[in-house]
């Protein structure tokens, strides 16, 4: 497939587009600069205001699908209206044009922040783990904020023209590199990540999630964790959440070190399982 990357120059970006050339697609890349990545030279890049629905639709044209990772990933290094408007806006200038050309497939980043637990300056815990899919949205920040409108605008523009996306919520991104110092962390301070349930996802896998998120077919529209298969934690997850989320019910049996999130829901719709762990390179 010709495969448009907006956000192709970020730090998943830059992972999605080898995994994409990889697997025999041709890429272009759509950002506001150019990558300096190796894995780059044989990518069409395009410098690309996402908002503007005129210039994604011009870049856009002639692709059969587009995966959206073009955003700002943090809530709090500009100011709440910016990172909504952006990241809404451009979530929303993207699949416009995708629908106004007929294209069928998209994938877009979505985020467990969506959730609520991330970036919230009162801290709680989910209601339930493992958490899936139909845990309620619960957000107190703009950037949780934009993920959860960025989902309802992929559902509407599903049901207005049938096109098919997948919402990815990713966990946070992590390089191989910085797994064993994040693990660190969570070992001397377990509580400091505990309501984010210790958790991540490499970058490799999360990549596979993008590719996989506009091969599959057939589900329409859905929301799918994208979480690694295992926590940060030292301890046991059920050991963690008793002595450091009291107030979450445990749903179901959660063994050994394995993740507070249930990702079956990927698995089911595109194939997808976690393959990396931070303990891979420190066992």
């Amino acid at each position: 497939m010709r495969v448009l990357v907006t956000g192709g120059s970020g730090r998943l970006g830059q992972w999605t587009i080898r995994d994409l050339l990889t697997h025999g697609h041709e890429v272009t890349n759509a950002d506001q600069r150019r990558s300096t990545a190796e894995t780059e030279s044989p990518v069409r890049f395009v410098e690309i205001e996402l908002t503007d629905v005129g210039q994604v639709a011009g870049v856009l044209h002639k692709h059969d699908a587009v995966i959206h990772l073009g955003a700002i990933p943090a809530p709090y290094g500009q100011a709440d209206e910016i990172v909504f408007t952006n990241n809404t806006q451009a979530t929303f200038a993207v699949l416009q044009a995708a629908s106004l050309l007929g294209l069928r497939r998209a994938a877009i980043a979505s985020s467990v922040s969506a959730y609520g637990m991330a970036w919230t300056p009162k801290p709680f815990g989910p209601r339930y783990a493992p958490l899936d899919e139909a845990h309620p949205l619960l957000v107190h920040d703009p950037y949780g904020l934009s993920k959860e409108t960025d989902e309802r605008t992929a559902e509407m523009f599903h049901r207005r023209t049938g096109i098919q996306i997948a919402a990815l919520r990713f966990h946070w991104v992590a390089l191989p590199e910085e797994q064993v110092g994040a693990a660190t962390t969570a070992r001397d301070d377990p509580a400091a990540l505990a309501t984010n349930l210790w958790g991540y996802v490499d970058v490799r896998d999360a990549a596979t999630a993008c590719r996989l998120g506009i091969e599959a077919e057939g589900f329409g529209f859905s929301a799918l964790n994208i979480v690694a298969a295992d926590t940060l934690g030292a301890a046991p997850t059920e050991e963690l959440i008793r002595r450091h989320l009291p107030e979450t019910e445990l749903r179901a049996p959660i063994s050994g070190t394995a993740s507070g999130f249930a990702t079956g829901q990927a698995d089911r719709l595109l194939g997808w399982q976690p393959r990396h762990s931070w303990r891979d390179s420190h066992e």
